[in-house]
């Protein structure tokens, strides 16, 4: 392997002045780093990033753990993270914990040893006091997000999750539904339950109750959102139009009303709810509640490299908007047909 002593033989310079050039710390003539740089070049030399790091008590590395990078919506979460901490100069190293509490802590351990500067945590569970006492027993700043938790002492990324539930009520709402169904996800996250209170609040000032039955749960993929739409179609069949709490069950919804020759939305709308690519991409579009993922993943970033430079400042906790994205699988009931026979399907 190629050394900072083999490059400075190369370029006819001390090792020291190689080390001024790569950290680009000290000024050094523009001929003499040009004959650095060529040497680097032609060795291939790669500097010991880890090494320097733990001499000056910092990585310029941070960690990512997510629920569930099979989700679009996590993996475009990730991506805008990335972005945003590559233009900071720090790299990424993300973790999937995939929806496993010991999965998770596996990877908390990884991103220890690895001595990363930070960890931000998306979508955790309502107690994921094992993993937060496990990094802050470490002195390592984090940062959550899409969370949630009662947790003042720890910076947070948050949404309008209440907004955003009543933004979908309201909008199935002024299409003139009333038999309205729900696909939510369990374990029934906090954010979840504020969404909830969200859409039945908007259902209620339209005089509309939303009972047991109306409510079907998935854990957030694709083949949970096809078997809920099943069972709710099973309890409900006249409903004309129904909330997914999010993009993928929405997808996978939409595909089990078509196994049953059931048309979308002539038949029954969809609304889902986080605004991943394939909502644009797939046929019909998918009408949904946008979260602004890129404004996440720079506020994840910005809000952990504050917490880095300024320990003892106090937390912030940032709440972003949602917003309503119309596309095409949602459409207005005449108000007579608002109430409709009956459907029964196999």
């Amino acid at each position: 392997m190629t050394t900072i002593r083999d490059v400075a033989s190369r370029a006819e310079v001390s090792i020291a002045t190689v080390s001024r050039v790569v950290n680009g710390n000290r000024p050094v003539h523009p001929d003499i780093r040009e004959r650095v740089l060529k040497a680097v070049e032609e060795l291939d030399y790669r500097p010991n990033f880890l090494a320097r790091g733990l001499r000056q008590s910092n990585t310029c590395m941070i960690g990512l753990i997510i629920p569930d990078n099979s989700n679009p919506f996590y993996a475009e979460l990730a991506r805008a993270i990335e972005d945003a901490g590559f233009a900071a100069g720090y790299s990424v190293i993300l973790c999937n914990s995939d929806l496993s509490e010991e999965k998770q802590l596996a990877y908390v351990d990884v991103l220890l040893s690895h001595k990363v500067d930070g960890v931000i945590l998306i979508h955790q569970t309502s107690t994921p006091l094992k993993t937060l006492e496990r990094i802050l027993a470490e002195n390592v700043p984090a940062v959550l997000a899409n969370s949630d938790i009662p947790l003042p002492t720890l910076d947070q990324v948050l949404v309008e999750e209440h907004q955003g539930g009543y933004l979908a009520g309201q909008y199935l709402v002024s299409l003139n539904h009333r038999r309205i169904g729900c696909i939510t996800i369990s374990p029934p996250h906090s954010y979840i339950a504020k969404r909830i209170v969200g859409f039945r609040h908007a259902l209620a000032e339209a005089g509309i109750e939303l009972t047991t039955e109306s409510f079907a749960m998935g854990n957030g993929r694709y083949e949970s959102g096809y078997q809920a739409m099943q069972e709710l179609l099973q309890r409900c069949p006249d409903l004309t139009a129904v909330f997914v709490f999010n993009d993928l069950m929405a997808l996978g919804a939409i595909n089990a009303l078509h196994a049953q020759g059931i048309r979308v939305p002539e038949d029954i709308s969809i609304i889902g709810y986080e605004n991943i690519f394939y909502a644009s991409a797939f046929e019909p579009g998918l009408t949904t509640i946008a979260q602004p993922i890129a404004a996440i993943g720079q506020e994840c970033i910005t809000r952990l490299l504050e917490r880095i430079q300024q320990p003892e400042k106090p937390p912030t906790h940032i709440t972003l908007p949602v917003e309503l994205i119309e596309r095409s699988t949602c459409r207005p009931l005449l108000a007579h047909n608002s109430i409709v026979e009956s459907r029964s399907f196999s």
